[in-house]
């Protein structure tokens, strides 16, 4: 029979956020796959865990997830482990997840610590809809366009960034969002954990003058529907009615349609669209 592999969410800062869960687990397996074995030996040490270690990281996901499958399947069950939080987020341990059910092998998730849910939780800002971004990426393009897509992003924003890196992002995301209402966590469950509540430009203004230190986990608030929603009204009221169903029937509509989708634009009903008309 195959082995399984065990997905082990380690702490983020605090030791104590370990689950018996885990640290049974972690003692039972075969083998431990570790983001990075020299860190990852204090956890080990400290819960006076003496399982087998192995490397798995961004520069050998594939080659070191095909080894790891060929033991799965040999029926040796593998727990994977991060540097810190739940493994698959913001780290390989994804591509070894999607490895292991092309294969057929059993997957399973041990909860625990992750840095993007404890910073949401401890914000302020709305909690019940969000999107993770994670780290931006490096290239400068391709970071842009991530930005631009969250111009107009209703839901809370929470992304990961590095100190040397935190006033440059800062700038970015003033001049691509605005200013919004943002909350910095840092040191998250550590002796002097932080949870900076501000905006984007104080925030810049303040990290410019003080130097940044350690990672960070940046909560930013999502923009309100109605104020889209006012601002694509404000929009099509710029072009007159005739103009705008100029609009839709240049697009192929028939009129019915096209009276339709104009008053959903302008907030009206189709009767004031028809009086307009005629």
């Amino acid at each position: 029979m195959a082995g399984k592999l065990y997905l082990c969410a380690t702490p983020i800062g605090n030791l104590e956020d370990m689950t018996y869960r885990v640290v049974r687990t972690l003692g039972e397996v075969d083998l431990i796959a570790a983001e990075d074995t020299r860190n990852s030996i204090k956890l080990l040490n400290h819960f006076e865990i003496k399982t087998p270690m192995t490397s798995y990281h961004e520069y050998n996901k594939i080659e070191k997830g095909k080894k790891l499958i060929e033991k799965l399947q040999d029926g040796m069950n593998i727990a994977l482990i991060t540097d810190a939080g739940t493994p698959g987020i913001s780290d390989p341990g994804e591509e070894l997840v999607k490895m292991c059910y092309e294969a057929g092998i059993e997957v399973t998730s041990l909860p625990g610590a992750a840095a993007c849910i404890t910073a949401l939780t401890l914000s302020g800002l709305s909690t019940r809809r969000f999107c993770f971004e994670a780290f931006l990426p490096t290239d400068k393009k391709e970071k842009q366009a991530i930005l631009n897509e969250l111009v107009n992003e209703t839901r809370t924003i929470i992304m990961y960034e590095a100190p040397h890196r935190l006033v440059k992002t800062l700038q970015e995301l003033l001049e691509t969002l605005g200013n919004r209402r943002l909350t910095v966590c840092r040191e998250l469950t550590k002796k002097h954990e932080t949870a900076f509540v501000t905006t984007i430009e104080e925030a810049l203004s303040y990290y410019e003058a003080s130097e940044p230190k350690g990672e960070c986990v940046l909560v930013i608030e999502g923009r309100s529907r109605a104020e889209l929603r006012q601002e694509e009204v404000a929009k099509w009221e710029e072009m007159s009615i005739e103009e705008h169903m100029d609009y839709y029937l240049g697009q192929g509509m028939d009129k019915k349609e096209a009276m339709k989708k104009v008053a959903k634009d302008r907030g009206i009903s189709k009767r004031d669209v028809y009086q307009c008309l005629i």
